[in-house]
Parts: C-alpha cells; sequence; structure tokens
C-alpha cells in the first residue's frame, strides 16, 4: 500500500483529483487549484518517487500508480470522484476511469493510449539513472509549454526546469518503465463514465490527434477541445481556458 504525497483545497462539492505528468509535482496545478477550490474539493497528488512521494522499488505499470491514487484517497477519506490526468496522470486517469467504479467523469489531458514504443522510454530510463534528470530538465521544458510562452515567462520557466531537475533520478526512470508498457488502445471501450479530452495545438508529445484518438475510443460520451496555443501543459500556459472547461465538465 502506497499512500502518495498530496495537497487539497476547498471542502463543498464533489471531489476532483489531479494526477501531473512523469516529471511534475502537485504545483503542476496550482492555477487549477486556486481556481475550482471554491465550487469542488481540489486533490493533487505526487506520484511514487516525485516531489514529496516516497520511492517505492521495483518497476510500476501504469495500474499499480492507479492503486498508489486509491490508496491515498482510501487514506483520506475519499469515496467517488472526479480525475484529471495530464500525460503519465493521463494514462493513470484513463486506468482509473475504466477499471474503478468510484470515478464520476474523467478528463484527459496531452496524454494517449499508448505513448509511442517501450524502447524509447526505456533509453530514457537509462539516460536517466546515467546522467540524472538535471541532463534532462532542459529538453523536457521545451516540448511543455510553447516557444513564445517560455521567452515571455522567464521565472516560471526557471521553476518548472527546477521541477524537472529535482524529481529524483530513480523516480522518474521508474515511471518511465511504466510507461513503456503501457497501451490501453483495445481498452478505451471500458471507459463509460462522461469524458473530456483537452489537447494542445502545438504539443510534440501528444499532439491533437492522439488525444483524438482516446475521445473516440472511449465508451461513453466525450468531447474533445483543442487549445492553441499551447503545448504539452495547458494548464500553465493556458490555465483559464482549462479552468472553464473542467468547471463546466465537472459540474
Amino acid at each position: 500500500m502506497a499512500i502518495l504525497h498530496s495537497v487539497s483545497y476547498g471542502t463543498s462539492g464533489n471531489t476532483l483529483v489531479f494526477i501531473g505528468s512523469l516529471g511534475s509535482t502537485t504545483d503542476m496545478w496550482l492555477p487549477q487549484l486556486d481556481a475550482l477550490h471554491k465550487d469542488f474539493r481540489v486533490i493533487a497528488v505526487d506520484h511514487r518517487g516525485h516531489g514529496l512521494s516516497e520511492l517505492i522499488e521495483g518497476t510500476p505499470t501504469v495500474a499499480d500508480l492507479a492503486q498508489d491514487v486509491l490508496d491515498t484517497l482510501d487514506d483520506l477519506g475519499v469515496g467517488n470522484f472526479g480525475v484529471i490526468g495530464l500525460s503519465l496522470g493521463g494514462a493513470v486517469a484513463q486506468y482509473l476511469a475504466a477499471t474503478s467504479d468510484r470515478v464520476t467523469k474523467a478528463a484527459f489531458m496531452c496524454t494517449a493510449a499508448k505513448f509511442g514504443e517501450p524502447q524509447g522510454w526505456l533509453d530514457r530510463a537509462a539516460a536517466c539513472r546515467e546522467n540524472g534528470t538535471g541532463s534532462l530538465s532542459e529538453a523536457v521544458i521545451q516540448r511543455w509549454f510553447s516557444p513564445t510562452w517560455l521567452e515571455n515567462n522567464p521565472a516560471s520557466r526557471e521553476h518548472f526546469e527546477a521541477m524537472v531537475a529535482g524529481t529524483p533520478s530513480e523516480g522518474y526512470a521508474l515511471c518511465c518503465e511504466a510507461l513503456a508498457t503501457w497501451d490501453f488502445t483495445d481498452r478505451l471501450g471500458e471507459i463509460a463514465v462522461p469524458v473530456l479530452t483537452i489537447a494542445g495545438a502545438d504539443d510534440p508529445s501528444t499532439p491533437p490527434a492522439t488525444v483524438q484518438i482516446i475521445a473516440d475510443g472511449v465508451g461513453g460520451e466525450s468531447r474533445a477541445e483543442v487549445l492553441s496555443p499551447a503545448a504539452h501543459v495547458p494548464t500553465v500556459e493556458r490555465p483559464n481556458e482549462v479552468n472553464e472547461l473542467l468547471a463546466q465538465h465537472f459540474a
């Protein structure tokens, strides 16, 4: 049983659970936590081996990462919840939406039913173990945000580069290995709850066509939105639009 580090705000309304990307902390969701806590109970978690969550030995699957979230919510006394996941967190959210009857609605952001080929993730895990997350942080941030945003927000750029660089190398590598084995393409139809997908028009990692596969494949109703300009982390780059879409979907 793994209890993840989490932050929680608000006490009224439905509970929304936010699950971030590889190399992130709960700070990825600050604009959403600030904006939505008045109408919802909002909870954000750090993946195992990320942020303030402890490292757990052994290579996890996405199903293991999903169980971490459920264990944490049990510890917090949360029953049913809406789930919002971005990138790796979006994979975890897909799994939860398909397999847990506690999920009421879901939002999948800048994510995929399959993230490329396994070898790429195994190579990244090896590079991370050899050279540390600091060696990857600049390249990661250039995928997370559009060039214009990075140019106009130097303080935020520095903050998010430090977030990635501060992720324990083994925690990052193990979650890379979880993504290497992730392929939910044939199981999307198991997701029967209402789904919102959000893509960034300029996202090099999970472009809109990749996110659309999820919207088209789920078993229940879905709504697909593309934000522009935005890359892989529109929660920060286009927070007002993201917040409005989430508030409407989970109302």
